[in-house]
């Protein structure tokens, strides 16, 4: 969280050295690591993913991240095993960071952390504090009491709830865990999220969340905690439900209830409705940041209110979209930053993506080490420029490399998903474009190779065998095309799959 916060009544104020004092006004909950903490056990089956590629410097930057952030995981804990999420010497663990740092995680073989952590959150969900988790739990399995003193007295930003229900949902697609889609505690949480959460914090019943200044930090009505006028709703908070709607909805669908599910989907599209129709400011060309106290738009300029809602995807695909994702700002801190990557992969702008992740790879970036950096890194790696995107959903796994012009060639080898291991290579050489995936585990898996464009065929390399196969494609979220095709993996097979010049393609 941000350090220069207002301190709790009767709470003495903690003096921070000045390397963790605020520099920005995002939520940071983020950290230094702890070098004395029990850290992971010799056995633990966490750190096995690997990356090379023609790139030294993304090359030593993974590495790094990978070393950093697994550096931050612990067992032996009253809480059980978790990894740091939070300011410096809270030894804990916040609702945002976690929810972002979860694809990192799962990347690095960290899924119990993962699971346990959202689990607590899940698990402390409280009527007698409209329906708010804790917002932030340390290594004693307790409320962190720096920002918890009671349940009149708490310190919690609005869009937690729904960023931990649309990390599970993320959870879920790449473990296949099914606790996350059948566990009571999950399943209360899910829902009273979305229904008794909702009602308790929306007092004029239009369906979004409010939250008067006289509150104060107990519900905060976004991540935003800088100046400018107090908001009574965020942006970040209306993208955030929007989102945990769309993943609960997604969430029931896999555990075959579509009919409960169709009621959250509509909610999820009424929402994208509500805010691209009613928050686009056509003077500034971009969104508002919030609903103000007086219950007017707030146009000011703010980076969080603009990069949330994009990482959430409630903007619709189209020219607005487009003009928000040119005219991002300057993000003005490592925590907010951390999102820069994911957004611009999310919207097909490959080689700005590719700079703002070798940003965060930076050894001269400024607070480089705050846990959250490091984990995205990875997941960002992994999940968007490698392209590997687990669905247990579909029980199927996906490739889309998202490779800039610079990158040769790139393998991320021994990834742990859904019950089992993938390595995965992608070449663009005179001869094509090519993804080869190893499977590792103990199963037969599914793989859905995609390349941008639109090709009539992809070719299909096996046991020494070349075969062009009819390929499928699909219109991406911000308005380019796909084409893949579908194939069985052995375990202990590898196919390769690409474009070459044999293939006819438009």
């Amino acid at each position: 969280m941000i350090g220069q916060r207002v301190t709790m009544p009767g709470r003495p104020r903690r003096v921070r050295p000045a390397r963790w004092r605020r520099r920005g006004a995002l939520v940071l909950c983020v950290l230094a690591a702890q070098a004395s903490a029990s850290g992971l056990s010799q056995g633990a089956p966490a750190g096995t993913v690997s990356l090379a590629s023609n790139l030294t410097a993304l090359n030593d930057g993974f590495a790094w991240a990978k070393a950093t952030a697994l550096g931050y995981a612990f067992e032996g804990d009253p809480v059980g095993k978790w990894y740091e999420a939070a300011l410096p010497g809270r030894e804990a663990f916040c609702m945002r960071d976690v929810s972002h740092q979860v694809h990192g995680g799962l990347a690095l073989g960290l899924s119990e952390h993962t699971e346990n952590m959202l689990r607590k959150f899940a698990t402390n969900i409280a009527a007698s504090r409209q329906w708010t988790s804790y917002w932030e739990i340390d290594r004693h399995d307790r409320p962190a009491p720096v920002d918890y003193r009671s349940d009149e007295d708490f310190w919690y930003n609005l869009p937690a709830n729904f960023d931990v229900v649309d990390a599970a949902w993320r959870a879920f697609e790449w473990t296949g865990n099914r606790a996350y889609v059948e566990e009571p505690a999950f399943e209360t949480f899910y829902r009273r999220s979305l229904t008794s959460y909702v009602e308790a914090w929306d007092a004029n019943g239009d369906g979004l969340m409010e939250s008067p200044e006289a509150n104060g930090f107990r519900g905060i009505p976004t991540y935003w905690e800088g100046g400018g006028p107090k908001a009574l709703t965020g942006a970040d908070l209306v993208a955030a439900q929007y989102a945990a709607n769309r993943s609960y909805a997604a969430l029931l669908r896999a555990s075959g209830r579509s009919v409960e599910a169709a009621r959250f989907a509509v909610e999820a599209a009424r929402l994208q409705r509500v805010y691209n129709d009613d928050w686009w400011n056509p003077a500034t060309g971009r969104f508002y940041t919030a609903v103000v106290q007086d219950g007017s738009f707030d146009p000011s300029s703010q980076a969080l209110a603009q990069i949330y809602p994009l990482y959430f995807g409630i903007v619709r695909s189209g020219a607005r979209r487009r003009q928000v994702v040119e005219g991002l700002p300057d993000a003005g801190n490592v925590e907010l930053s951390s999102y820069m990557a994911e957004v611009y992969y999310k919207n097909g702008r490959v080689e700005r993506a590719f700079e703002a992740l070798m940003t965060q790879l930076d050894p001269n970036l400024e607070r480089r080490t705050y846990p959250e950096n490091p984990f995205t890194a990875v997941g960002t790696i992994v999940h968007h420029l490698v392209g590997v995107r687990p669905l247990a959903s579909q029980g199927v796994v996906e490739t889309v490399p998202q490779l800039p012009g610079a990158l040769e060639w790139i393998e991320v080898a021994d990834l742990p998903l859904l019950d089992g291991m993938v390595t995965v290579r992608h070449d663009a050489t005179v001869d094509g474009r090519w993804t080869a995936l190893t499977n590792s585990g103990p199963e037969a898996l599914q793989w859905r190779p995609a390349f941008s464009g639109a090709h009539d065929c992809l070719q299909v390399l096996r046991a020494g065998e070349s075969l062009p196969v009819a390929a499928s494609s699909r219109s991406t979220d911000w308005g380019g095309v796909e084409s893949y095709v579908e194939l069985a993996v052995a375990s202990g097979e590898m196919l390769k799959v690409g474009v070459p010049a044999a293939c006819t393609h438009s």
